[in-house]
């Protein structure tokens, strides 16, 4: 039998299996391969028996109770097997950089890393829902969209971000230099979410850049022994709500709904060469000068310019603002208070000595108003 696991530290650094007695991790059941050997039946047949007697038991804490019943001696010096269950099972983990998790594939990028290619992806370590899952594949290109996904009516609005770099390399990485680095971008793409709703286009979301990872646990920033990278590119349900993002609010309350794509969908092989090819700038201006309107008409250079602060100015503003503030989550967690999450906030700038502290008491844990 060979199982896959949620092991976040390589204990090899080629497509060998794992070194079983290094995996601490838990076994996952969302990749494995079995054989039709006695002892695999027979472990089958208990693992069933135990989640139809108790149907609080999750199916893969019941995987790892029974299996773990025995591990070890190793099978040979040079397989990677071990033998496990009732003695009799042949064992392998596959190794955690190529038959990835959520994590060493999207946050770590352990393969790349390794030079290693990767022969699967199981979307764990993530948040957001389904829709947070298949986000993330989206931003990976590996997961297929039909032709109408990359064409949608009144096109798409993307950017380019504009980062410093003393925000991505100054300093140590902490909670404080985290949140300033994010609320940098979080401004930029409020701007944007608001250009795309104004115009009635699909917002291509910028790469985002993390300096500490989120996790549902205390952590030091990011996992000891793994191979994250600080800075490093993190997926966008490390930060926004994908599945509010993507939910069908009330109009009269929210405003319009804004479409959203991955960061990587212009670079996606799908894309349709006509749609890629027709683009126009879009310039924020100044009320009351040459060509500043607000429509979707552009001028013969093919420019559009939009009013500034245009998106404030319209009756649409509150419920605008209504929208942005369940668009984005929570970091987790500091060690050193309960509860340990602190809440992103779309209009962190106009709260003066906003910072980011866990919410002090019951009452102040809540997303921000």
């Amino acid at each position: 039998m060979l199982t896959s696991s949620d092991q976040v530290v390589p204990t090899v650094i080629d497509d060998s299996l794992d070194i079983w007695q290094q995996v601490g991790a838990a076994y996952n059941i969302g990749i494995f391969h079995w054989r039709p050997t006695e002892s695999a039946k027979k472990l089958a047949r208990e693992w069933k028996e135990m989640l139809l007697a108790d149907e609080k038991i999750w199916d893969q804490n019941g995987f790892n109770d029974i299996v773990r019943k025995q591990l070890g001696p190793s099978v040979d010096e040079d397989s990677g097997l071990v033998y496990a269950f009732d003695g009799n099972l042949k064992l392998g983990i596959l190794p955690a950089s190529i038959f990835c998790s959520g994590h060493t594939y999207f946050v770590q990028a352990m393969y790349q890393q390794l030079r290693l290619e990767p022969y699967a992806v199981h979307t764990t370590f993530q948040y957001a829902g389904t829709e947070g899952k298949r986000h993330r594949l989206r931003e990976g290109m590996v997961f297929y969209d039909p032709p109408e996904y990359f064409d949608v009516p009144g096109g798409f609005l993307s950017f380019k971000p504009s980062i410093p770099k003393s925000l991505l390399f100054d300093g140590e990485h902490n909670i404080q230099s985290h949140f300033t680095l994010i609320n940098y971008q979080m401004k930029q793409i409020r701007t944007a979410l608001a250009i795309a709703t104004v115009l009635d286009r699909t917002l291509v979301m910028p790469p985002l850049w993390c300096r500490m990872d989120r996790l549902w646990f205390p952590h030091p920033g990011v996992l000891e022994g793994s191979l994250t990278r600080q800075p490093f590119l993190c997926p966008l349900d490390h930060v926004f709500e994908i599945n509010i993002m993507l939910k069908e609010l009330p109009e009269d309350e929210f405003g319009p709904r804004i479409g959203i794509r991955e960061y990587s969908f212009l670079d996606n092989p799908l894309m349709p060469k006509q749609v890629k090819d027709s683009w126009l700038d879009v310039q924020l201006c100044q009320v009351g000068s040459k060509d500043c309107q607000l429509s979707n008409s552009t001028n013969s250079k093919g420019v559009l310019r939009l009013p500034k602060h245009s998106n404030e100015e319209t009756a649409r503003e509150d419920r605008f603002r209504n929208r942005m503030k369940r668009y984005v989550g929570i970091w987790c967690c500091t060690a050193d208070h309960d509860p340990g999450h602190i809440y992103y906030d779309m209009y962190w700038d106009e709260k003066p000595n906003w910072k980011p502290v866990p919410p002090q008491t019951a009452e102040e844990d809540h997303p921000p108003l």
